[in-house]
């Protein structure tokens, strides 16, 4: 399957974790469209902002990291498109913080109501994370 692998990318830190969240699904032969990859730094807003826009509408699936006490705006704005492209849009969230609310929910309400499966697991690493994406994505009806 053809995966969109949304989430920040701004440290040393989230970088490794995509690349190795990317790696176990590509082990597990997804074929998986990391941003940090495709859209080098050097290059202009509009030139990234394509290029991501590219790689959604090649994915059949976004999956979406939603960590952090509000998550990446542009993730948030990745998941908002592939909403309207009518794409699934699995989110999980590994972070030990939670919001107050759980009633308007946990993260983000708009992306958590959106998204067609969320993965809540906190404290996971990329290996738990890798397992249980790939059981929601054997779960899918594309």
């Amino acid at each position: 399957m053809r995966l969109f692998l949304a989430g920040p990318l701004f440290n040393a830190a989230e970088r490794d974790f995509n690349r190795r969240l990317r790696d176990a699904l590509v082990e597990a032969e997804h074929e998986v469209w990391l941003p940090q990859e495709k859209e080098p730094r050097e290059r202009s807003g509009a030139a990234i902002f394509k290029k991501d826009v590219e790689g959604i509408e090649w994915a059949a699936v976004v999956v979406a990291n939603m960590d952090g006490p509000d998550p990446d705006s542009g993730t948030c704005w990745e998941c908002g498109y592939a909403y309207a492209k009518k794409k699934p849009v699995l989110a999980y969230r590994t972070d030990l913080r939670h919001a107050e609310d759980a009633a308007l929910g946990r993260f983000n309400l708009m992306i958590e109501k959106s998204a067609t499966k969320v993965l809540l697991l906190p404290g996971a690493g990329v290996e738990q994370v890798a397992r249980k994406l790939l059981a929601a994505l054997d779960k899918l009806e594309l």
